[in-house]
């Protein structure tokens, strides 16, 4: 089993993985909020709780959301400096976003199902061991 310690571990490759497929659906998030670059999406998904991911990785990813339609880039020149790409959620990516909303709110209930069950035999138990 493991401890409450190796949840923690930026190593642990579970915790990898979770980012991983957290990672589109927190994106499209934040896009819905507001237009973002690649470097300010990056940092905010740590800021979320996502384990960092290499910003090849990361770009990449953001790539293949542009081709699958869920955002689109343009670039922005209007800041010193070298051209940005700045991201905007289209609404095949809202759509996915809904998705997953609606997705997470039934694997919501099912969690609370589930600790609701958890936690009353183990209370009901004791009562009748009293």
């Amino acid at each position: 089993m493991m401890k409450g310690k190796e949840h923690k571990d930026p190593d642990n490759p579970m915790n990898d993985a979770w980012s991983r497929r957290w990672c589109v659906p927190v994106i499209l998030l934040m896009l819905r909020q507001w237009n973002s670059y690649g470097y300010e999406l990056m940092e905010k998904l740590t800021a979320f709780g996502l384990q960092a991911m290499n910003p090849g990785t990361f770009y990449r990813t953001l790539r293949q959301m542009e081709k699958d339609g869920m955002v689109i880039s343009t670039w922005d020149t209007s800041a010193t400096g070298p051209a940005r790409r700045i991201y905007s959620i289209t609404e095949m990516g809202e759509t996915y976003l809904k998705f997953w909303a609606e997705s997470l709110d039934q694997y919501q209930k099912m969690m609370n199902m589930f600790f609701e069950l958890y936690t009353f035999p183990q209370a009901q138990h004791k009562k009748e061991a009293d």
